[in-house]
């Protein structure tokens, strides 16, 4: 973000302004912002702020929360730049999985039963928000077997946030995409056999290889593919197609009946409003733009 540039355009007098980019005055003014909209800017439900770790730990975590697919996520804040940020969030991490019960009574209060039922341990997120990050901290976060994602922030005059991810590791999850990709066609090929097994393997590569930093996170009933949020949900094969569940604005596409469909409101497994149906290799390269949409989108 350093060198994006934003101009306000000026329609009266047909001239640019330019919008210098500031960091926040004091670090609480951006855990304020992020807080209050955490779902639309991070895809993670917003559960505790300040939260105490105990007189023995005796720390307070920024942010506690949980993201779309039930994993638990700790929310870090730096106004500027902050060479102990990913340390503290690590120690804080540590902490919350020594406190299952803690976090799961946090959710079921907060959430409910159901949510507090479905928490993903296997995959606990750290996600640090800070004017800049050095090249130290992106290696550093490439050494540890945490999912982690580093956030670079930036106010705009008085009414606009941007946020850039710096670095994003999937920590356990993190395998050769060769391996991934052979595991999901094993899983498929248990079901259907050598059509599905390309299929699903196509979706998977395709959806990988979008950019750096995609992250996958498998759930009983759907894997997610993630970059900051979701993006892409595949979801087991049905008899004779693969469903694809996108963050993409159904208003924004040409609806085509047995291909893409409007599923804003209905009830299905993974996240996004967006159904893509894909009965064949034509229909991977068919779906690549919305794939990429969804994926620019997130």
């Amino acid at each position: 973000m350093a060198g994006l540039k934003l101009f306000r355009t000026d329609t009266t007098n047909s001239g640019m302004t330019e919008v210098v980019p500031r960091l926040a005055e004091i670090e609480a003014d951006v855990q304020g912002l992020v807080e209050a909209h955490m779902e639309t800017l991070l895809g993670v439900r917003f559960l505790a702020s300040e939260y105490s770790t105990g007189p023995v730990h005796g720390g307070r975590i920024d942010s506690l929360g949980l993201d779309e697919n039930g994993s638990p996520v700790i929310v870090e804040y730096k106004r500027g730049t902050d060479v102990g940020v990913i340390n503290q969030g690590l120690f804080y991490l540590a902490w919350l999985m020594d406190h299952r019960g803690e976090f799961e009574h946090l959710v079921r209060d907060r959430l409910g039963v159901t949510a507090a039922s479905q928490v993903l341990w296997s995959g606990p997120r750290l996600i640090c928000i800070a004017g800049d990050f050095t090249r130290y901290d992106v290696h550093a976060v490439r050494e540890h077997r945490r999912s982690i994602d580093l956030v670079r922030y930036r106010l705009f005059g008085s009414d606009l946030l941007g946020l850039e991810t710096v670095a994003s590791v999937s920590g356990g999850m993190q395998v050769a995409r060769r391996a991934r990709r052979g595991a999901v066609a094993r899983a498929v090929g248990d079901v259907q056999g050598a059509a599905m097994v390309e299929l699903a393997g196509a979706v998977d590569e395709v959806l990988l290889g979008l950019g750096d930093g995609v992250n996958r996170v498998e759930r009983k009933t759907y894997r997610a593919y993630q970059r900051l949020r979701n993006f892409a949900c595949l979801c087991p094969p049905q008899r004779t197609k693969l469903l694809v569940y996108l963050k993409v604005d159904p208003k924004d596409v040409d609806l085509v009946p047995g291909f893409t469909r409007d599923v804003s409101g209905l009830g299905h497994h993974g996240t996004g409003d967006l159904e893509v149906q894909l009965r064949t290799l034509g229909d991977v390269e068919r779906a690549q733009n919305l794939f990429r949409a969804s994926y620019a989108g997130a």
